[in-house]
C-alpha cells in the first residue's frame, strides 16, 4: 500500500495548509524583485552597550562648558634612582654579580 492511498487527499491539505512566518510586503528598495521582507520585532527594543553609552553619556550644554579645554596637569616629579633603568654598565659591574 502507498501513503496516498492510506491517507488519501489529507496529506496533501496538510501540506497546502503550512503557514508563512514571514509577512511579505511589496515595496521596492532598488534591490532584487522589488519585494522586501518586514521583519516583526519588538514594541520597545533595548539599546546595544555602545549605543546606550553614546545617547546616555553627559552632554556640554552650558556655554562656559564647552569652551573649556582639557586639563593641564603639572608634570611629574622625577623618578627615584631605585626605580632608573637598568643598562649594560651596571650589568658588567663587578659589585652586581656578588
Amino acid at each position: 500500500m502507498s501513503v496516498s492511498a492510506i491517507f488519501g487527499i489529507k496529506l496533501a491539505a496538510a501540506i497546502a495548509v503550512k503557514r508563512q512566518t514571514v509577512t511579505s510586503v511589496g515595496y521596492s528598495n532598488g534591490i532584487g524583485e522589488g519585494k522586501g521582507v518586514m521583519i516583526e520585532c519588538s514594541s520597545r527594543p533595548q539599546k546595544k552597550a555602545t549605543a546606550h553609552h553614546r545617547k546616555s553619556r553627559p552632554k556640554k550644554t552650558q556655554p562656559w562648558d564647552k569652551n573649556r579645554g582639557p586639563t593641564v596637569y603639572p608634570p611629574l616629579p622625577e623618578l627615584p634612582p631605585e626605580w632608573s633603568f637598568v643598562t649594560e654598565k651596571v650589568e658588567a659591574s663587578p659589585s652586581a654579580n656578588s
